[in-house]
């Protein structure tokens, strides 16, 4: 198919950026440019000539601008196939011209919503005109060129240049698969929006928008092909936080970030976690980033080699100088001081992410693709603060500072696989035990691990995610010295567990909440 040319364009942005010399490019090459409302004046503005669409329509723009591209001499001469006589014929019957480029970006409908407009401007927001013509160019792309990005405003100067004044199809192709994929994530960002206003979590038809941030080199294994996509970046978000060093993040990094950064911003006090393969192998609050990291590190030094390190409060120099000293992947926390940055920056490999805020609790839903389709659920939000909602079901009933160190400890199995096991002690993970087909393994390897880091786990207390199926699990804890143990209860031997913890003379508390995570 040869190239077509490019004597008329259509202009429509909400976007501006761009629009000027890509304008005064068309212009060079001839272009009549139609356009409406702001960018029609901030064009005559540039000195281009510019016809309104009002006047090229013989029709008003009306109802505060909600009607003014809605016309058939605008449809009609996006619309018409160049190489179809009825097509032509109704062309000249109607006076219809034809419209060889349409330039359109939408109404900043997620702008809208993000800036917390109310609900009526969120409606108003939704663009009507905007995604017909871009839908009408992309259907003819065999004779119409799309754009509805200003990264592309090169790209198709570039192409005019080579074939002068013309596009290829080829470009168009592209173009119009660009545009669709455009128009499809702004009506989902809308769908979405909707399905919030109406407490619709799970409606019958869903699409999530997301947005390529960046082309991975690989996926999990180097034979996989990937990319990072963000949905709605928020700040306080993996997908939001800006890079401040070292080498592109990988898959894997990614991956593992998600998991750190979800750790600690699950803590109230300052904390430090340290994630290698999306499993904590450290963590620890105190009142300092440094003192938290140098607790965590203590916890599985071997295992911390090459890890993902995330704070949930600023990390200032003396904990970057701590930090520093082990080799870690990436580092990740609401911010830095300025000499942090510099310190971390001294670590040639080492990925600095900032996020600029902790990661904010909201409606985001967990998608997990499975064969032929997909698993989605809310986001396992659920904290238990303070020790509330507890209930203490042995003769030993806890201390404030058991109670401090198991609700740690459960918080820290929520972001451990399944089945998990953690101990705690002082405000500090000893020992993790992870991904096991068994409890009783779990139980065994954090205790193991706790040992072999030349931890004590004397006068530890337990958290299980899930309920204990059998009272071994607490003759083995009370063996390594457990003092404290919680768990969700609801096994249909809890009498059974029970009992054997009040025969070592054991804290157990039941939360009532389980945290399985897969």
């Amino acid at each position: 198919m040869n190239p077509t040319s490019i004597k008329t364009a259509l202009l429509s942005v909400t976007d501006k950026t761009g629009l000027i010399p890509f304008a005064q490019g068309l212009a060079r090459h001839h272009v009549r440019l139609l356009s409406t409302g702001g960018t029609a004046r901030l064009l005559r503005e540039a000195g281009l000539d510019v016809t309104d669409v009002s006047d090229h329509t013989g029709f008003p723009e009306m109802m505060d601008g909600r009607v003014k591209t809605l016309h058939p001499k605008v449809h009609g001469g996006i619309l018409a196939r160049r190489d179809v006589a009825d097509d032509a014929q109704a062309m000249r019957a109607h006076a219809i011209e034809a419209i060889d480029l349409v330039v359109v970006n939408l109404y900043a409908f997620e702008a809208t919503v993000a800036r917390g407009a109310d609900y009526a401007q969120c409606v108003e927001n939704i663009d009507i005109g905007g995604p017909a013509m871009i839908r009408s160019a992309a259907k003819n792309h065999a004779h119409v060129t799309i754009v509805v990005c200003p990264d592309h405003y090169d790209t198709v100067l570039a192409e005019m240049d080579r074939h002068a004044g013309a596009t290829s199809f080829d470009m168009r192709k592209k173009m119009a698969a660009t545009a669709f994929a455009h128009t499809a994530h702004y009506d989902a960002t809308i769908s979405n929006w909707y399905g919030v206003q109406c407490a619709e979590p799970f409606p019958q038809q869903l699409t999530v928008p997301m947005t390529r941030l960046q082309a991975l080199r690989y996926g999990e294994n180097p034979h996989q092909e990937a990319a990072f996509y963000a949905s709605g970046a928020v700040q306080g978000t993996l997908a939001a936080a800006q890079q401040l060093h070292g080498k592109e993040l990988s898959f894997n990094n990614i991956n593992d970030t998600d998991a750190a950064w979800a750790l600690v911003c699950d803590v109230a006090e300052p904390a430090i976690a340290i994630i290698k393969h999306a499993n904590p192998c450290g963590m620890a609050t105190a009142k300092t980033m440094v003192e938290a990291y140098i607790r965590a590190f203590a916890c599985d030094p071997q295992s911390a080699y090459g890890g993902i390190i995330a704070a949930n409060r600023t990390v200032d120099a003396e904990a970057a100088k701590a930090i520093g000293k082990q080799f870690a992947e990436v580092v990740i926390a609401p911010d830095y001081t300025e000499e942090a940055i510099h310190i971390l920056r001294e670590k040639k490999n080492v990925r600095v992410l900032r996020t600029g805020a902790l990661l904010p609790k909201s409606h985001m839903m967990n998608v997990r693709s499975v064969s032929g389709g997909y698993l989605i659920q809310t986001h396992d939000d659920v904290v238990m603060l303070e020790g509330k909602g507890l209930q203490h079901v042995t003769k030993r009933t806890p201390t404030a500072a058991q109670i401090e160190d198991m609700m740690l400890a459960f918080t820290v199995a929520k972001h451990v696989k399944s089945n998990a096991i953690i101990l705690v002690k002082d405000g500090a993970v000893v020992g993790i035990g992870a991904g096991q087909m068994s409890r009783i393994d779990s139980v065994r390897i954090a205790c193991e691990k706790a040992k072999a880091a030349g931890l004590s786990t004397v006068g530890t207390a337990l958290a299980s995610e899930a309920f204990f199926p059998f009272d071994d699990n607490v003759h083995l804890a009370a063996e390594a010295g457990v003092a404290a143990i919680i768990q969700p209860g609801g096994s249909i031997r809890d009498d059974d567990v029970i009992a054997a913890a009040n025969q070592h003379d054991m804290v157990m508390s039941f939360t009532a909440i389980r945290h399985f995570k897969h």
